[in-house]
């Protein structure tokens, strides 16, 4: 069920901007820090990507995985 909702809920708002604006990259950074309230979840999903990216290479180069980047590509 959370898994449902962590799908559906964020694009239930990411589809009507994407109809609207297509994939302008500019637009969607500009919506995502159009205030502070909105800038602080961004920066709070940005970050939370770069470490997640940092422990998944770092990691997964440990152990010697292969194909790090579909877990990057999946989240």
């Amino acid at each position: 069920m959370l898994c449902i909702l962590g799908t559906a809920l964020p694009y239930s708002q990411f589809v009507p901007f994407l109809l609207e604006e297509g994939l302008n990259i500019n637009a969607c950074f500009r919506e995502l820090l159009a205030n502070q309230i909105s800038g602080f979840f961004g920066m709070a999903l940005i970050v939370s990507w770069l470490v997640f990216g940092t422990f998944v290479f770092s990691e997964g180069s440990r152990l010697k995985r292969k194909n790090l980047w579909i877990y990057i590509a999946t989240n």
